[in-house]
C-alpha cells in the first residue's frame, strides 16, 4: 500500500490552499440576496483598503475622463457604475487567490490568466444572451473554471509542473486521472466546494470538459461554462464550437463577435487589474506529459449503522407535521436517523409526470432547480419508473450527469434512490448519500426502507391533494374577483366619460349664466351608477323582489340625450331613434338595460367616427314570439363598415380587440352578460351595410292588464 502522503486526494486536503477573500465571500452573498446596491457596494469596499485603492485608481485613469486629483471613493463608483465595479472586485480578489497559490510563483502564468479572464468575460456574455439571471455567477465560474489546475501545481508540483502548461482538453484530463487518479477538473471542483461557494458553480467547474450530449439537459450555468472553456482555449475548433453554441441555443455566427469582444474586454481588464499579459500567446502549450502512475490507497471504513426504530413511529411522526414544508423535513431528517445517510434529498414529480424536480426542505442549497427528465433515462429515472430501489455508485455502472451531481451535491460516492410509492402512484423519489460499505447493510433492509417510502409517501399525497384542494379554491376565487374587476372597471368608464364631458357643458353654461339643473341631475345619476357599478365588485348592490315593468323607449331616449348634450357624438354622426308608441314595456331594471346601450352607441359612435361619419339609429321593433314567449325586440343600427370575420367569429367573448387603450374587448361580452341577466337574447349582423344588434327583451306580462300604463308613470324606474 501506498503512503498518504502520496495519495493526491489527501495532499490537496493539507495543502495549504488558500481561502477564499472575504470582500468576494460578502459579494457573493448580497449577489445571492439579489439585495447589492451601491450603498452596500460602497459600505462593503470601505472595509477594504486595497480594493479601495484599486477602484480609486481605475476610476482616476483616462478611460474614465478623470485625469484630476481628489477624486473620492462615492465619485469613483459612480463613474465607474455597478457593473464594472463587481467585475473589478470578482477579478480581483481571485486574481490575489491565484497568486498566493503556493509554488505559483516560479510559474509563468501569464497565459494561464489571459484564458481565464477570457473565459470569464464569455461566460457573462453567454448568460446575458440566453437570459440567465446571475451575470457575476457567471463570470466568477468562467475565470475559476481552471483553478484546479493551479491547485494540482501548488499541491503536486513535481508531478504536474510540466502538465501545467500543456493543452486543455479531454486528453489532458486522462493523463492527469492515470497519473494522479485526479483530473484538473474535480480538483476545482473540489476547492470551490471547499471556499462554500454554490454547488452550481461547482459543477460548472466539474463538467466543463464534459460533451455536449451529456450536457443536454444540464443546468444552464454548466452549459455557459463550458461553452466559455470552448471558445477561450480552442478558437480553432469549428466542430466543438457548433456544438457548444447549439448547448447554449445561440448561433454560431454569433461567437466571432463574442470572441473579438472578448479579447478587447480582456485587455481593458488586464490595464485595470495591474495584470502584465504580454506575450502570453508566445507561450506555448504542449501536449500533456504522462508521468508515473501512483495509485490510490484504500478508503477507511466508516462508523457501523445506527439502530434502527419501528417504522409506525414513523407513520405517526408525519401524521403530526403540519403542512407540506414541515412533512418533507421529517421525512429527510428520519431518513437520516434511520438508514444513516449522509444527506438526503427528495426529488417529486412535476404535474405533467415528464420530470423530477427537487423539493425544498432537505436542507441543500438550491435543489428547487435540480431537475431530472424521465425520459433520458438513466438510474434514477429508472427507479421512479420501475418503482424499484436503486444503489448508484461511483464504480461498476455507468452514470448520468444527474447521479454525479448528486453525488457532489450530497458529498459521498454512492445513492440509495428509494421512490415514494403511494397505491398505484409515484409521487417521486428519496436519494440518500451513503458510503460504499453501507450499500449491503442497506441491501438487506430493503423491505424496511420501502415500508418507510409508503408510510412517506401516503402522508405526502394527503398533503398535496390538500395543498392541491387549496390552490385550486384559491385560484377560483382569484380568477371571478379578477374578471369581475375588469368588468367593472371597463363599465366604470362609460359613466366616468359621461361625467367628463357633462363638466365640460356644465362649465361652458356657467360661464354664459344658464341653467344647469339638467346637467347636475344627470351628473348625480352617473355618480350613483359609478357606486352601484362598484358596489357590485363586493355584491353590495340588494337584490329587488320580483319583476317590474320597465320602458324600453324611455331609456334609449334618456341614452341618446346623454350622448347628444354630453358632446359624445361628432358632428359627421347622427343618432336617432324610432320607439313607437306600442310594446314598449319589458321585465327588467333600468340600469342593466342603460348600460347595453351605452356599450353598443358608444361602439357605433367610435365606428362611424373612424370612417368618416353615418348614422345610427335605436329602433323598437315591436313583439316577436320566440320559442312561446312573448319578447320585445330591441335594435341598434349603424351604416357603418362592419365588422371583420374574425371579429365576428369571436364577437361575444372577452378578447383583445383592435381599440387603443386598457380593458379592451370586454365591451360586448358585458353586453351579452347583461342580456342574459335580463333573461334575454341578443344577435348580430353585420356587413359592407353596416351593423345591426337586435336584442329581444322578455315582455311586460302585465302589459295587456294595464295597458293605461306611460311612460310618464314609469318615469322612476
Amino acid at each position: 500500500m501506498h503512503q498518504p502522503d502520496q495519495d493526491i486526494r489527501n495532499r490537496l486536503l493539507i495543502a495549504r490552499l488558500p481561502a477564499m477573500p472575504q470582500i468576494l465571500v460578502k459579494l457573493i452573498e448580497h449577489l445571492q440576496a439579489d439585495d447589492l446596491g451601491m450603498p452596500e457596494l460602497a459600505a462593503l469596499i470601505a472595509n477594504d483598503a486595497g480594493m479601495t485603492g484599486k477602484l480609486l485608481a481605475v476610476a482616476s485613469s483616462s478611460a474614465y475622463h478623470r485625469n484630476v486629483r481628489g477624486v473620492n471613493l462615492e465619485q469613483s463608483l459612480v463613474a465607474l457604475g455597478t457593473d464594472m465595479i463587481k467585475t473589478l472586485v470578482i477579478s480581483d480578489s481571485v486574481f490575489q487567490t491565484f497568486n498566493s497559490f503556493p509554488h505559483s510563483g516560479s510559474t509563468d502564468l501569464r497565459a494561464f490568466w489571459k484564458r481565464s479572464l477570457a473565459a470569464a468575460v464569455i461566460a457573462r456574455d453567454v448568460a446575458r444572451r440566453i437570459d440567465y439571471p446571475h451575470l457575476e455567477e457567471a463570470y466568477l465560474a468562467g475565470l475559476l473554471h481552471n483553478v484546479g489546475r493551479l491547485a494540482l501545481l501548488a499541491t503536486a508540483p513535481k508531478e504536474y509542473a510540466y502538465n501545467f502548461t500543456a493543452r486543455d482538453d479531454e486528453d489532458l484530463c486522462a493523463v492527469e486521472q492515470r497519473t494522479l487518479q485526479i483530473t484538473h477538473a474535480e480538483a476545482g471542483a473540489w476547492l470551490v466546494e471547499r471556499w462554500q461557494l454554490d454547488s452550481f458553480l461547482a459543477d460548472a467547474v466539474l463538467y466543463h470538459h464534459e460533451s455536449s450530449e451529456r450536457l443536454e439537459s444540464a443546468h444552464p450555468l454548466i452549459r455557459i461554462v463550458r461553452l466559455a472553456h470552448l471558445m477561450s482555449h480552442h478558437p480553432e475548433d469549428r466542430t466543438a464550437l457548433a456544438d457548444g453554441a447549439a448547448l447554449c441555443g445561440l448561433d454560431e455566427g454569433e461567437l466571432d463577435a463574442m470572441l473579438a469582444g472578448a479579447a478587447r474586454q480582456v485587455d481593458k481588464a488586464a490595464i485595470h487589474l495591474g495584470i502584465d499579459l504580454a506575450g502570453a500567446d508566445d507561450i506555448p502549450t504542449p501536449p500533456a506529459y504522462v508521468a508515473p502512475v501512483v495509485d490510490p490507497v484504500q478508503q477507511r471504513l466508516q462508523e457501523e449503522v445506527r439502530n434502527l426504530v419501528l417504522v409506525s413511529e414513523v407513520g405517526q411522526t408525519f401524521a403530526r407535521q403540519q403542512g407540506e414544508s414541515d412533512l418533507l423535513e421529517s421525512m429527510t431528517r428520519s431518513a437520516r436517523i434511520l438508514f444513516d445517510f449522509d444527506n438526503t434529498v427528495i426529488l417529486l414529480e412535476n404535474p405533467t409526470g415528464q420530470m423530477l424536480i427537487g423539493a425544498p426542505g432537505g436542507g441543500t442549497q438550491r435543489i428547487a432547480e435540480f431537475a431530472i427528465p424521465l425520459n433520458k433515462g438513466g438510474p434514477i429515472a429508472g427507479a421512479a419508473l420501475a418503482r424499484r430501489t436503486a444503489y448508484i455508485g461511483r464504480e461498476g455502472q455507468p452514470l448520468g450527469l444527474a447521479e454525479e451531481q448528486l453525488l457532489r451535491m450530497l458529498g459521498t460516492d454512492s445513492l440509495v434512490c428509494l421512490p415514494l410509492v403511494a397505491g398505484n402512484r409515484c409521487l417521486g423519489v428519496m436519494v440518500g448519500g451513503i458510503k460504499a460499505w453501507q450499500v449491503p447493510g442497506c441491501q438487506k433492509r430493503e423491505r424496511f426502507m420501502q415500508s418507510f417510502g409508503a408510510q412517506a409517501a401516503t402522508a405526502l399525497e394527503t398533503a398535496l391533494s390538500e395543498r392541491g384542494n387549496a390552490r385550486r379554491q384559491l385560484a377560483s376565487v382569484a380568477d371571478e374577483y379578477r374578471e369581475a374587476s375588469r368588468r367593472v372597471v371597463h363599465e366604470v368608464n362609460n359613466p366616468l366619460s359621461i361625467i367628463k364631458n357633462y363638466l365640460s357643458v356644465l362649465d361652458s353654461k356657467l360661464a354664459r349664466q344658464e341653467p344647469v339643473a339638467t346637467e347636475m341631475s344627470v351628473l348625480n345619476e352617473e355618480i350613483d351608477r359609478v357606486g352601484q357599478l362598484i358596489g357590485s365588485l363586493a355584491e353590495l348592490k340588494p337584490e329587488i323582489g320580483g319583476p317590474r315593468p320597465l320602458d324600453v323607449a324611455k331609456v334609449a331616449e334618456d341614452v341618446v340625450r346623454l350622448f347628444r348634450a354630453g358632446q359624445f357624438v361628432p358632428p359627421n354622426v347622427q343618432i336617432a331613434t324610432s320607439l313607437g308608441e306600442d310594446a314598449r314595456l319589458v321585465e327588467g331594471e333600468a340600469d342593466l338595460l342603460k348600460q347595453i346601450l351605452v356599450n353598443l352607441v358608444k361602439n357605433a359612435v367610435e365606428a362611424l367616427g373612424g370612417s368618416g361619419g353615418g348614422r345610427i339609429e335605436i329602433v323598437n321593433r315591436g313583439h316577436v314570439h320566440r320559442e312561446r314567449k312573448l319578447y320585445v325586440e330591441l335594435a341598434v343600427l349603424d351604416n357603418g363598415p362592419g365588422l371583420a370575420p374574425e371579429v365576428m367569429a369571436n364577437l361575444f367573448s372577452a378578447v383583445r380587440s383592435t381599440k387603443d387603450g386598457a380593458h379592451r374587448g370586454l365591451g360586448l361580452s358585458i353586453v351579452h352578460g347583461l342580456v342574459k341577466k335580463l333573461n334575454g337574447q341578443i344577435a348580430c349582423r353585420s356587413g359592407r351595410g353596416g351593423t345591426a344588434f337586435e336584442i329581444l327583451l322578455p315582455a311586460w306580462s302585465g302589459a295587456s292588464a294595464a295597458p293605461a300604463l306611460t311612460a310618464r308613470a314609469l318615469g322612476s324606474v
